[in-house]
């Protein structure tokens, strides 16, 4: 029953708990169901800072462990190892409160069903909520005096999950659908600090890639000013480790000033792609330097030799801890700068400002009241690199460097795109290490990969989750464009295939796990994920993929699926606004044709190398990059491309639906077609 041997660091980290934890499994369900007791089912994260509150108060406390060791099964679960898990309970507590979030506190009967649940409890009543010790007796009595309300109410919270995930019936997708999802997203937009809502405020870096796209198709200015505002506001707040690079998950405040400090492998991956988008479109240096920051985070703190990325950073360096590694007080900065430096950085980063921390007004985190790229310039970078220097030698907290699936296809995805936008080829070269970690060591005889919760080649991981597989698809297409090596292309084609054979429902969604996946509890609950929560929708991306790999392929099931997958969900995806941006995405594909970049030139020559790395750098919406080469197998393509690759020497073909630009032939002709069909920003 121990945790010691878990893969997971979250359920490592409880080990030492005098609670008798197990992990999920069918195990742990039979041991319930041969003492007839209730399941308490605990789900978080390492990077979570209640979860270790709750586990210091309440777990780790002898008395009240012996109750739940004596009177319940206990099951500890990893939502960023087992999200199929997660989704489920978190909509089963959701439905019955109205509320969810990590910790997830529920109890299950022994067949796993929900009859109560809640988030966080303090060890005793305060904060308006019930104390642990009073839930658990309440609970307890409740399943033992009223056994049949116990089940019915379970009955009805299966029920309940189930009715929300059920397909809708499918829907044609015509313009005014992406126009009411776009004023959605504006209706939420802060004028006056950015972003979008009140308070907490989170990212949205999917809103706004799709923002983006919208004013780059010729659409209304208010678009770019939600994009780029939020960006420069996120840019120069306190959600960004103006330091250490990256950004933290959300900030409390509508400001952003105070964030909530943990830093995620996934929203850092989606940041950058949507920073990396916007510095490409506006030529924006700020941009590029937020975009540079991510990057630099990820190579120091989240890279693996040899491929593959870790998953988080956590926020504090233990419970009663709350940002102390990325705070700083004005006697912390006078021990590391000169008097003249001080005075820069206090004014520069606001010392006594907004940043002052709730909890302990003298300590405050760093903002820049102006572009954020003013710290490369100057003095001001050397008063930088003695605070990153001075905070090195803190204890730093945790890095989870375990490698899921998922979240290193994304990481891979957006490296490759940063690369281009940033000239990084040692970021290309470790997603491409990445995949081809992904490839050798992930990929099952049926086209398959499997969520490995660890970092060791061989260890055994979860399988058949659907945004493990598209995810993978997506970054493949990535590395075909950014490579011309058709073997990602062929290797996205065979994982959409099998994804589409283990995961299609009858109306059009993908599962969210296979469909002969088995499993406790409510793992046979269908869900079919359209929502952005926490990472972009798989069947949003999996649209997009679709589309992607017509374009490429020209194979009719390719837009015969991407259209099914957009308009299975043509009834609800405008109005998900925000949480719908990936939905958005692959339906802006189904509406809207791609524009074809294609460069012709054999590899080394520096003129088609310069119109590839400019073609990849580019801001052009829909792009589909392909590299052609004399070598190239001619049955393998079509007609047009045949032609393109009959001229004498290097040239580059810029296609957009049935408009095709003429040929070109020098590195300025090619720029300046590129520039023909990218829409300059104002000013």
């Amino acid at each position: 029953m121990s945790l010691v041997s878990a893969r997971s660091a979250y359920l490592k980290s409880a080990a030492h708990q005098p609670v008798h934890w197990r992990e999920w499994g069918d195990a742990a369900f039979a041991a319930a169901r041969e003492g007839d007791r209730p399941v308490l089912l605990d789900i978080g994260a390492v990077w979570c800072h209640w979860c270790h509150v709750m586990d210091g108060e309440s777990y780790e406390d002898a008395s009240l462990a012996g109750f739940l060791n004596e009177h319940f099964v206990c099951i500890k679960v990893d939502r960023d190892e087992r999200p199929d898990v997660d989704v489920r309970y978190q909509r089963a507590v959701q439905a019955m409160t109205g509320q969810g979030g990590w910790p997830l506190t529920a109890f299950l009967t022994p067949e796993g069903e929900v009859f109560y649940g809640g988030t966080y409890f303090p060890p005793e009543d305060r904060y308006g909520r019930p104390g642990f010790r009073t839930v658990l007796g309440q609970v307890l009595r409740f399943w033992r005096e009223n056994r049949d309300k116990a089940l019915a109410h379970a009955a009805s919270i299966r029920g309940a999950i189930a009715e929300r995930a059920a397909t809708r019936p499918s829907e044609v997708l015509t313009p005014p659908a992406l126009l009411a999802a776009e004023r959605r997203m504006l209706a939420f937009f802060d004028p006056v600090f950015a972003g979008f809502g009140s308070a907490p405020k989170f990212p949205h870096p999917g809103g706004i890639r799709f923002l983006l796209t919208r004013w780059a198709d010729g659409g209304s200015s208010e678009s770019l000013l939600a994009a780029r505002e939020t960006l420069r506001a996120m840019a120069r707040g306190a959600i960004h480790d103006h330091l250490g690079g990256g950004f933290h998950r959300y900030s409390v405040d509508r400001q952003w000033m105070i964030p909530h400090f943990e830093k995620m492998s996934y929203d850092n991956s989606e940041l950058l792609r949507a920073f990396a988008d916007a510095a490409a479109m506006l030529d924006d240096e700020e941009l590029r330097h937020s975009a540079r920051g991510i990057v630099r985070w990820v190579k120091e703190e989240l890279a693996l030799d040899g491929g593959g990325y870790g998953t988080s950073q956590d926020a504090d360096i233990g419970p009663d801890d709350d940002g102390s590694y990325f705070t700083w007080t004005r006697d912390e900065m006078a021990a590391v700068l000169t008097p003249e430096e001080l005075e820069v950085a206090e004014t520069q980063f606001g010392l006594g400002t907004a940043g002052v921390m709730p909890h302990d007004p003298s300590r405050n985190v760093l903002f820049t009241g102006g572009s954020s790229d003013r710290l490369t310039v100057g003095p001001f970078d050397r008063i930088v690199a003695k605070l990153r220097e001075a905070r090195a030698s803190r204890p730093k907290p945790f890095v989870d460097r375990t490698a899921y699936t998922s979240w290193n296809a994304m990481m891979a995805s957006a490296m490759l795109r940063a690369s281009a936008v940033l000239d990084e080829p040692r970021a290309r070269e470790h997603a491409l290490a990445t995949l081809r970690r992904i490839g050798a060591s992930e990929e099952r005889p049926d086209g398959q990969t499997v969520r490995r919760p660890s970092r060791l080649p061989h260890a055994e991981g979860v399988d058949g989750l659907l945004e493990d597989q598209v995810f993978t698809a997506a970054a493949a297409i990535d590395a075909f464009e950014t490579t011309g090596d058709s073997g990602w292309l062929d290797w996205s084609v065979a994982i959409m295939d099998a994804t589409w054979d283990a995961h299609h429902e009858p109306r059009g969604a993908l599962r969210d796990v296979a469909r002969e996946r088995a499993g406790a509890g409510l793992l046979d609950v269908g869900q079919v994920p359209i929502e952005d929560a926490p990472v972009p929708s798989p069947n949003g991306v999996a649209a997009e993929v679709c589309a992607r790999l017509h374009a490429h392929t020209a194979e009719p099931r390719w837009s015969e699926r991407h259209r099914v997958l957009v308009e299975a969900f043509t009834g609800i995806g405008p109005s998900l606004g925000l949480h719908g941006a990936a939905w958005c995405l692959g339906a802006d594909w189904l509406l809207n044709p791609p524009a074809h970049l294609v460069i012709a030139g054999e590899d080394g020559d520096p003129l088609a190398d310069a119109m590839h790395e400019a073609a990849l750098a580019s801001a052009v919406p829909r792009r589909v990059i392909r590299r052609l080469r004399p070598t190239d197998d001619p049955e393998s393509l079509p007609a047009e491309l045949l032609a393109m690759l009959s001229g004498s020497g290097p040239a580059g073909y810029l296609c957009i639906g049935t408009r095709c630009l003429a040929p070109a032939r020098t590195a300025e002709e090619w720029d300046e077609r590129l520039r023909e069909v990218t829409r300059k920003p104002p000013g």
